[in-house]
């Protein structure tokens, strides 16, 4: 029988196949020590994975998901390296001990890159795809930065059954309709969990695929090394010269149990029929067939049944983080840490807000090639629904500001890849309330990937959100939402109530490492809501930067024998508020304009309570177990011992949403005149 594939390749490919059984074996007669953490083992996907780690090269992006421990093996981890994390040790080179076992983040420089992704299944195609699209902006604007004479791929690795996520299809559509470099390798052993394909799946991940013209798919026994290697060879060539996407599944038996918490023997009932389809006498036979000796193989199983011992011995004694190590990377630094620039130029005119943040963002891609925007409807023939992107793609190009479908996971997830290849991406949701389908990628992989990565990959973006009531927008287009993100850890806060701190927290988030999400009050935008003027500003300069946690003392008293004091905290619409409410008592009335609502500006809050003895904290949310209430919490146990009255908050009614009827409108939301008499009300106490 010919030999397909070179001798030191099947040797490489069986020592690490050998190496990876053996895990999986000793990890099952050591269940109670290495159980304490969930864990999933690669047991009869090993030929696929390791086809496909031996062929990746340092240039490339690799999204592995939670089985695939034979495919690190392949890219040249160590059994050690994976036991660090198996065991949660502060020396795990993924996470530090911060996530499971095969939950890889990799920045090694003669490895493939792994950036982090969750194993909430499928979730990271999006991020995935969003790295072959940097890879397809930085060909097409002519900054490859590659210096290696084969282009790089992406590879994301998903098991059969997450291929029926809703994200899934953003992800493949995206790749198709941008022709982008990524391989998705899909792994298909026939169950999720206890579910089995015939109950879950209308179709294979393959016959999906033909349904997104221009992802090409082919199908293969993914438990057959020789026959996965040569696909993955071809497959991988032709992504890497003709610059486009294809699908490759894999069909493999699960070999071992779901993960350690869920064990096969409780529902399988094909257990038999997946035992003779195992990868590991197939690769056997062709060692055999290449004129291996037994002896020679069986050294190499010796050879490896060893380290993995002797690597496990080690981890077993390796340090456990310490609690200290608990409050490291949740942000990357930022360089931004003070006001810089000129913020009030004398200008012919004042500027409304949305021109202001237009010209910042102009500014920025004037500056920087890797800075790009993309979301919906922000292209040529528009420019945004707001024209807050307008003349953008004509003075830059159709690479660099371009529309997306109507796809919010895939325009929030995207920017996990565009930035770990290394771009800045400004993205767009049209309205905060089309924000709930991006939730799950702003939670579960752009808000974590910093601290889960233990630091090595911050996610650098800017989300730039429309929110609030406005001229009867109705029940969806006018909600805040910023009660909700404010409970995604992770991911900084700015919400401006003028065009100068707009303009200046665009730019500072622009050079944050981190990831940024900007609430515009579209009421604010052209200062066209009565007692808004304020919102217009001089332009400031272009180099005009505003660090984030720094609040404004918008309007500032003096500490009062004989009159009785107030301190508002608030943001947004909330500023034009409270400055029209007490513009008839401004020496009563301090006004803190917070501008990020994370960072949080403590001092400056508890400073100004703490002078006045009375507060009240205004939004635009409905109260209800909102930020504005856990704000004033914070505010009352903080400054107890000084208030002469309670913290009180005022917000829109608790109703489930903003009706369409102008009337209803105005009743539901706060304005100047009902912080008015909240304000009295408070004031009298």
């Amino acid at each position: 029988m010919p030999v397909l594939v070179d001798k030191s390749t099947l040797k490489k490919a069986f020592s690490t196949m050998a190496a990876a059984k053996a895990m999986a074996t000793l990890y099952e007669d050591n269940f109670k020590v290495v159980s304490k953490y969930v864990h999933a083992t690669s047991r009869g996907h090993e030929a696929i994975q390791i086809a496909v780690g031996m062929q990746l090269l340092p240039q490339d992006y690799a999204f592995p998901y939670y089985r695939d421990d034979a495919m690190m093996l392949g890219i040249g981890m160590q059994p050690y390296d994976m036991m660090l994390q198996l065991m949660a040790k502060k020396d795990d080179p993924f996470s530090g001990g911060r996530t499971y076992y095969c939950h890889p983040s990799l920045r090694d420089a003669d490895k493939p890159k792994i950036p982090h992704q969750s194993s909430a299944t499928g979730m990271q195609a999006i991020p995935a795809t969003g790295a072959a699209m940097g890879f397809w902006y930085k060909e097409n604007v002519g900054l490859d930065d590659t210096t290696v004479n084969e282009k790089p791929v992406v590879i994301c690795s998903l098991g059969d059954a997450s291929v029926t996520e809703g994200e899934i299809a953003e992800a493949f559509q995206m790749a198709a309709l941008k022709q982008l470099p990524i391989l998705y390798l899909v792994q298909d052993n026939g169950w999720d969990i206890s579910a089995n394909a015939a109950e879950t799946r209308a179709q294979n991940a393959f016959e999906y695929a033909k349904g997104f013209h221009g992802l090409e798919a082919i199908t293969i026994d993914g438990a057959n090394f020789t026959e996965s290697y040569l696909a993955i060879q071809n497959v991988l060539k032709t992504i890497r010269e003709e610059r486009r996407p294809f699908l490759v599944h894999a069909k493999v038996p699960l070999l071992n149990h779901h993960t350690s918490g869920v064990r096969m023997e409780w529902y399988r009932d094909d257990l038999e029929e997946a035992h003779s389809r195992d990868p590991y006498p197939v690769l056997l036979k062709q060692m055999i067939d290449a004129e291996f000796t037994l002896d020679e193989i069986a050294e190499i199983e010796h050879a490896a049944t060893e380290k993995v011992k002797r690597d496990y011995e080690k981890a077993l004694k390796a340090e456990d983080p310490k609690p200290e190590d608990l409050f490291t990377h949740d942000f990357a630094p930022s360089p931004i840490t003070e006001e810089a620039g000129e913020r009030n130029p004398e200008r012919e005119d004042k500027v409304v807000m949305v021109d202001c943040a237009l010209f910042a963002v102009e500014e920025l891609m004037r500056k920087h090639k890797e800075c790009l925007l993309y979301g919906q409807d922000v292209g040529g023939r528009l420019g945004g629904v707001f024209r807050e992107a307008a003349t953008l793609a004509q003075k830059f190009g159709d690479e660099r500001v371009f529309n997306t479908p109507i796809q919010e996971a895939f325009i929030v997830g995207s920017t996990v890849g565009m930035s770990a290849v290394g771009l800045k991406p400004i993205v767009e949701v049209q309205f905060a309330d089309y924000i709930w389908p991006g939730l799950n990628q702003l939670f579960t992989e752009v808000s974590r990937s910093c601290y889960l990565s233990n630091g090595k990959w911050p996610v650098s973006m800017i989300l730039r959100v429309p929110i609030g009531a406005y001229g009867s927008g109705g029940p969806y287009h006018s909600s805040s939402v910023e009660s909700v993100l404010a409970n995604i850890r992770g991911i900084k806060i700015a919400y401006p109530s003028n065009g100068a701190d707009l303009k200046g927290l665009l730019k500072a988030a622009y050079y944050d490492p981190n990831p940024v999400v900007i609430l515009e009050h579209k009421g604010l935008y052209w200062s066209k809501v009565k007692g808004t003027d304020e919102a217009r500003t001089n332009e400031p300069s272009e180099d005009y930067v505003l660090p984030f946690g720094k609040a404004n003392v918008v309007q500032e008293i003096w500490e009062q024998e004989t009159k009785e004091t107030i301190s508002v905290i608030t943001y947004g619409m909330g500023v034009h508020w409270a400055l029209n409410a007490s513009s008839k008592i401004k020496d009563q009335v301090e006004i803190i304009d917070l501008r990020t609502l994370n960072p949080l500006d403590e001092e400056t809050i508890l400073k100004s309570v703490k002078k006045t003895k009375k507060c009240l904290v205004i939004t635009e949310e409905s109260i209800n177990n909102s930020f504005a209430r856990s704000l004033a919490g914070m505010i009352q146990e903080k400054c107890f011992k000084y208030l002469d009255a309670p913290v009180m908050t005022i917000g829109s009614e608790n109703m489930p949403a903003i009706p369409l009827n102008s009337v209803l409108e105005q009743t539901m939301i706060p304005s100047a005149e009902k912080v008015k008499a909240k304000i009295e009300e408070l004031l009298a106490y």
